[in-house]
């Protein structure tokens, strides 16, 4: 099944939503291995950006959000 938002392809479940939501994934979820300081700029442009957001949108981003910081806090005690 092909999900196709305003005429493109979305490959992945990130694209789709970036297409049909307009969020970036990694905004507000992180990626792996990213330093302290980068993750509190993240946060910061994040939290920010949630204020301009269309409530569905930001339902979805907050959630993006706080599964990240439980997947970080599950890695921290695994290791």
């Amino acid at each position: 099944m092909k999900l196709i938002v305003a005429g493109q392809e979305a490959t992945t479940a990130s694209e789709f939503a970036e297409l049909a939501l307009g969020i970036d994934v990694e905004l507000f979820a992180g990626t792996f291995g990213e330093s302290a300081l980068s993750r509190r700029a993240r946060l910061a442009v994040a939290n920010e950006v949630l204020r301009d957001l269309a409530p569905e949108s930001a339902k979805y981003a907050k959630a993006l959000m706080r599964t990240a910081d439980r997947r970080r806090l599950l890695t921290w005690r695994a290791a």
